[in-house]
């Protein structure tokens, strides 16, 4: 706070705020700088396919992953296969729907895919959609 002698002899009290415009303006720089840092993902090669769907939704899309390395993902969180089918069903128990995609990278061997189904199906999945992208066509 500043005080100081006003023309009437009397202390005047204001606040200051160019310190605190000062720290709000770093704040948001650094905000803005680190946020698009924030945003994370598990860097899988997709399959590609002819016949792909937009699917949308709108209650939040539960995502089993398996990236290059065998690792399995729930979304962001790293499950083991022998885990999956009890996360699965914990998390089905708060779900209207029991719908999942499966993001598999084209390098992991078709059992261990095929397992990772399978532990999801027994994990009482209603719906079972596969990520792929789109096929390129050489004439476009």
């Amino acid at each position: 706070m500043a005080f100081s002698n006003n023309k009437n002899g009397g202390l005047m009290s204001e606040i200051n705020v160019t310190p605190f415009v000062d720290v709000m303006l770093v704040l948001l720089i650094i905000f803005m700088v680190t946020a698009p840092m924030m945003i994370q993902g598990v860097n899988v090669s997709l399959p590609q396919t002819e016949n792909t769907d937009n699917i949308a939704s709108d209650e939040d899309q539960l995502i089993v992953t398996i990236d290059q390395n065998n690792k399995i993902l729930i979304n962001d969180y790293e499950v083991g296969i022998d885990f999956l089918r009890e996360k699965l069903s914990k998390i089905f128990e708060t779900r209207s729907t029991k719908n999942i995609f499966l993001k598999a990278d084209k390098s992991i061997p078709y059992g261990t895919v095929v397992r990772v189904m399978s532990e999801i199906k027994g994990a009482g999945v209603e719906k079972l959609g596969m990520v792929t992208l789109p096929l390129e066509t050489k004439g476009s």
